[in-house]
């Protein structure tokens, strides 16, 4: 049986990359993954029966197991998120940009912060990289305007399943079609009343890179929640605190307002960025009101009763 890798999807029709001579095929997938709420994604590996060789058209018979599957975006088997973050138009979105960053530590996928547009930098790009680079994360800074920090991209691209995610408007298809060497992706600009750039990329898609690796570019995002993650276990999807966690006074520990708290005397020393802690709490607290959260507290206690 043929084998490959879905490209993209849409109308119930599916791209498959064939491994072999690398020609792409239109599928539609067969009736069991229906019967079984299975919904091929782009990034699946995948078996599949030819139909029409000449035409390219066939059926997916099987889909592989999954190493990982994001929701948001739909794709499947991604093992590296490429978080774009503009210095200025649009503003930047840190609570967006840290939410993605919890989802990708809870996927335990590796993380790239491309910090674009410095060519119009401010003074933003310095206090991205310092917040960030405290935390652990690989940051490169970015300008298609002057070719800057795109020989370390392709570097860190090579050989993975990437997909870019980030406010609307930061460049995302802009750096695609630089990385890709061609006219892949529509790009538009940004609406200088709202600073939310104009929806250009409508569907996951992957594609592949000729130095070894493929790519997706997303949808922007105007929000993002992540009500999937517990308060309680917040903490540890935060790499800059790991190190001190298990050895606060209290084993509950929020790392908020505790005495002898190893996390807020980094914080104090400098180890851990202000505003970056900040986030954290609000999203604690945002996290701790959900309903569901608050129904198990009140059950318990009746439990106790």
């Amino acid at each position: 049986m043929p084998a490959g890798v879905i490209l993209k999807g849409i109308g119930g029709f599916y791209y498959v990359k064939d491994d072999i001579n690398g020609d792409v095929y239109e599928c539609k997938p067969r009736g069991v993954f229906r019967k079984d709420s299975i919904i091929p994604l782009p990034g699946d590996r995948v078996g599949f029966s030819v139909l029409d060789n000449q035409e390219k058209l066939g059926n997916i018979d099987e889909i592989q197991k999954r190493s990982s599957e994001l929701v948001r975006p739909a794709v499947a088997n991604v093992d590296q998120l490429v978080i774009v973050v503009a210095v200025k138009a649009p503003s930047p979105d840190f609570m967006l940009l840290d939410k993605l960053l919890i989802t990708a530590e809870m996927k335990d996928l590796n993380i790239l912060i491309c910090i674009n547009k410095i060519d119009i930098d401010d003074g933003n790009a310095k206090l991205i990289k310092d917040a960030y680079s405290l935390a652990g994360y690989n940051c490169i800074e970015i300008s298609s305007v002057r070719n800057i920090g795109y020989r370390q991209l392709k570097e860190e691209l090579k050989d993975h399943m990437s997909v870019f995610a980030g406010q609307s408007g930061v460049g995302k298809s802009t750096i695609l079609n630089h990385i890709m060497e061609s006219w892949v992706m529509e790009t538009g600009s940004v609406s200088q009343k709202i600073e939310r750039g104009k929806h250009t990329t409508r569907h996951a898609e992957i594609m592949e890179l000729k130095y070894g690796g493929y790519v997706a570019d997303t949808p922007g995002f105007s929000s993002y929640e992540i009500t999937d993650v517990q308060y309680n276990e917040l903490q540890n999807y935060y790499p800059e605190f790991r190190k001190y966690l298990n050895t606060c006074r209290f084993t509950s520990c929020s790392h908020i307002t505790e005495p002898d708290c190893p996390v807020r005397e980094a914080l104090e020393r400098g180890e851990i960025d202000n505003n970056r802690f900040q986030r954290y709490t609000q999203l604690y607290k945002t996290l701790k009101d959900i309903p569901q959260y608050k129904s198990k507290k009140t059950e318990a206690r009746r439990v106790i009763k």
